[in-house]
């Protein structure tokens, strides 16, 4: 089997047909569909049941409600695929999207491919900065040129890629469980273990923009999670030989930037205790502006917050 496409489905009735038929209608059709319901209190399961009744390659697992990350892993135990994809139950891939990745894919570990935002509340679409093709590469090479250099707002988004299924299982890569931003650790490390990735400029998939989803209305939880992530990605690099001081840097300040840009007064006190201030300190020594940075996130983040709007502005 070609593809294993795996969908975490939670709550989203109004979408899910919508999401299933864009894979019903590929044009290629050696592929699965391995669809996780995490404990769904909505029609979601009366939906997949009759999916699965047309069509035998769509595998329903059922669960209680764990969150998006245990419902891939539990989706990766289950799929059978040479090849994964990752498909958000209320997005939906373009009718050739398996074609084309089958007839570029040649022995790579990754095939990374284009997407585009659909806002939901106003009915329009928003094409992302295109991408440029990319000759074949090494994983680590990709992710220093863009996470350094991020260019497109879904660098991390595990749905714009394609992976060979042997690349995560020999590597033990799983989500982890119970955060957001789960794609922000997954991406790096699936990336540093890959040998050959490839970049091809089609936009092949749709990411529905929900106005009240979980990814638009954050809160403090979602900062906090991501400076926890910022922790655990560096400490992943850190104790890799081969990995370079200022890769680590922007690995943890992109984070802890984000999370203090979108904090406030009365959300710093809960977010400064959980800064791995040891090693922050130790990758900002490169720079004067990367000391700045440190010097203002960590005594006086207001500050910080009013330059960072200024350079925004």
């Amino acid at each position: 089997m070609r593809f294993s496409i795996i969908v975490p489905v939670y709550n989203t009735s109004a979408y899910l047909a919508d999401c299933l038929d864009s894979v019903a209608g590929q044009t290629f059709d050696d592929y699965e569909v391995v669809c996780v319901d995490d404990g769904s209190t909505d029609n979601c399961p009366d939906i997949l049941e009759r999916y699965r009744r047309k069509d035998p390659r769509i595998v329903v697992v059922s669960q209680p409600n764990r969150g998006i990350g245990y419902a891939r892993n539990i989706g990766l135990q289950a799929a059978q695929g040479e090849y994964v994809l990752f498909l958000d139950s209320d997005d939906w891939l373009e009718q050739d999207t398996l074609q084309l990745l089958s007839q570029q894919l040649e022995g790579e570990d990754i095939l990374c491919f284009g997407g585009r935002r659909y806002f939901d509340d106003l009915q329009v679409y928003e094409e992302t900065d295109a991408l440029q093709a990319e000759a074949e590469t090494t994983g680590w090479q990709y992710y220093c040129r863009h996470a350094l250099e991020p260019r497109h707002f879904a660098f991390v988004c595990v749905v714009l890629r394609c992976y060979r299924r042997t690349l995560i299982i020999n590597n033990g890569l799983q989500f982890k469980e119970g955060i957001f931003h789960e794609d922000n650790l997954f991406t790096p490390q699936a990336c540093y273990y890959a040998r050959r990735v490839k970049v091809i400029p089609d936009n092949l998939y749709t990411y529905r923009v929900r106005k009240h989803s979980i990814m638009t209305s954050r809160g403090l939880t979602h900062w906090q999670h991501l400076i926890e992530t910022a922790n655990e990605l560096a400490a992943f690099f850190i104790e890799k030989h081969d990995v370079e001081k200022k890769v680590v840097y922007r690995a943890i300040t992109h984070h802890y930037q984000a999370a203090f840009a979108a904090s406030d007064r009365g959300k710093d006190c809960m977010l400064r205790p959980l800064v791995d201030w040891g090693l922050y300190r130790r990758v900002s020594r490169t720079k004067i502006r990367h000391r700045m940075q440190y010097f203002l996130i960590r005594h006086h983040p207001p500050l910080f917050r009013l330059i960072n709007k200024m350079f925004e502005q």
